[in-house]
């Protein structure tokens, strides 16, 4: 009688170890769901600068016309001068 009645409490204390970390108390030690504008918009930048590096090679390989490559050039330099406008303003609005 007590043989099944031990394995029955380890199995309950090795389940209690296993879903601990499940508990809905635990959520204050998880990272936020928000994550700063700034940071987001300097990844978005970044890409925007990839894309501008892989135009620039495309057109060098001589897969795109220099009309195609002065068109989209122009487009993604702009987007790219929006974000660090924007990049700015969020470095201000995060210093005061």
């Amino acid at each position: 009688m007590i043989a099944p009645l031990a394995v029955i409490l380890l199995l309950g204390a090795a389940a209690g170890v296993m879903f601990w970390p499940l508990r809905s108390g635990n959520r204050a030690r998880r990272r936020p769901d928000r994550v700063p504008a700034g940071a987001a918009l300097r990844v978005a930048r970044d890409a925007k600068l990839g894309e501008i590096h892989d135009l620039e090679l495309d057109f060098r390989l001589g897969k795109l016309s220099s009309e195609d490559y002065d068109a989209v050039n122009a487009t993604l330099r702009a987007e790219a001068v929006e974000l660090n406008r924007r990049i700015e303003s969020a470095r201000e609005i995060e210093a005061v």
